[in-house]
């Protein structure tokens, strides 16, 4: 089936601008429709969530409309979507919450392959809860972390997992059901970062046995903020912190405070455009009776095939060039290569592509367990991140560049 990428980056004003951007684990450009729904939300008549005026409808809309989005594309249930500030601070407050169950003695494993976001949350938990934290490696020469590698430091007192369904540093993609089997048979609960893992695969939570999962909508073309889903019965057992006339209804007993309308607005436009960038892409309109979930099926299908393509073309010609060691090496990994250079540094590589036009960022991105693992110290090295409007013509320039700078 064709890819037309053009169509596509069509709707993207900021790709106009001339920037090559490579720098989508970080958050991708966003299309117009989405903009459009945040200042349409915004600009129209709003007021506090009810069902009498426009106003309180808009609201409610707003709500309801963004937790039947985000179920659609995660496989999940509408009760258990709940909202938040970012990706880190849902992890936080979850942790803060679970970890008063435990005691001394417990155990928590947190994995040195994950972004920072999912482990600190965790350790400084379990230190204040007199818990112990255990660490699973992944192994730097492959950057694999296998369910044994989990299913090894499991033991009766073990509380909780938290890991990654894909690495923002290497692409690592571990496979999420195996390690929540090792996980549950041990009678601990699966906390996942899918952070890095949403925007380059289609999601089905039952599938992938995760208790609690967390992703970003700024990484799949959405507004910044956060979103956990978890069963809603899992949910109904934890009570957080919150303001005594606050309901204490599922999933919102979780959202602290009045929610902002216009941004719940701008992920469920995010997920809309998802749910057609098949049809962008390849000129195919979808059956009239197929759901939301099914288009969002076929399109992100569709954009990891493209985007896997552009990924081997890239890590074919980079392995030709001398100096040069990349890093992402798993058997299933995202679009996302992280390189290094021989007696240079990755970050003299970023400004001598940015010179260029070529936005490639250096560093851990926070990734710092995994940065210092793989040997990289906290300084890290150059990550090339892809999206789906990304495009051969870029990849060409970029090797071109890279060429060039190891040459100098």
């Amino acid at each position: 089936m064709t890819y037309d990428v053009a169509a596509i980056r069509a709707h993207f004003p900021a790709l106009a601008a001339g920037t090559v951007h490579f720098d989508s684990p970080g958050g991708t450009q966003t299309p117009r429709s989405v903009g459009q729904a945040i200042a349409d939300t915004l600009t129209g008549p709003l007021s506090i969530r009810g069902r009498r005026s426009p106003s309180e409808r808009n609201a409610d809309d707003a709500v309801t409309d963004f937790r039947s989005a985000m179920a659609d594309l995660l496989g999940a249930d509408p009760l258990g979507i709940v909202y938040g500030r970012s990706a880190t601070a849902l992890t936080y407050d979850f942790a803060r919450t679970l970890s008063r169950d435990w005691a001394p003695g417990d155990e928590v494993v947190v994995s040195r392959l994950d972004h920072d976001a999912n482990i600190r949350p965790w350790v400084q938990a379990a230190g204040q809860a007199g818990a112990t934290v255990v660490w699973a490696d992944f192994d730097p020469a492959t950057g694999e972390l296998p369910a044994a590698a989990v299913a090894a430091v499991l033991t009766d007192r073990t509380r909780l997992v938290a890991v990654t369904a894909a690495s923002n540093l290497i692409g690592t993609q571990p496979t999420i059901a195996e390690i929540a089997a090792v996980v549950h048979e041990a009678g601990a609960l699966l906390f996942v970062d899918g952070v890095h893992h949403v925007p380059h695969a289609f999601v089905d939570l039952a599938a992938l046995g995760a208790d609690f999962f967390v992703c970003s909508p700024y990484k799949f073309f959405g507004p910044h903020c956060g979103v956990l889903a978890a069963d809603p019965a899992l949910l109904a057992g934890i009570h957080p912190d919150k303001l005594l006339p606050s309901t204490d209804v599922v999933p919102e007993r979780f959202e602290l405070g009045t929610l902002p309308y216009e941004t719940l607005a701008g992920v469920t436009a995010a997920v809309d455009f998802l749910a057609g960038l098949g049809e962008l892409a390849s000129g195919v309109v979808p059956r009239p009776s197929a759901s939301r979930r099914e288009n969002l099926r076929a399109s992100l299908r569709l954009a990891e095939a493209h985007e896997v393509s552009l990924r081997e073309r890239l890590e074919t010609a980079l392995a030709a060039l001398p100096g040069v060691t990349v890093y992402s090496r798993a058997a299933e990994r995202t679009p996302t290569v992280l390189l290094g250079f021989a007696d240079r540094p990755a970050a003299d590589a970023t400004e001598f592509l940015f010179e260029r036009g070529i936005l490639a960022p250096s560093g851990s991105f926070y990734a710092l367990e995994a940065s210092r693992h793989l040997g990289l110290g906290d300084t890290g090295a150059l990550r090339i991140g892809l999206a789906p409007y990304s495009t051969a013509a870029e990849i060409a320039s970029l090797l071109a560049a890279i060429t060039d700078f190891v040459s100098a």
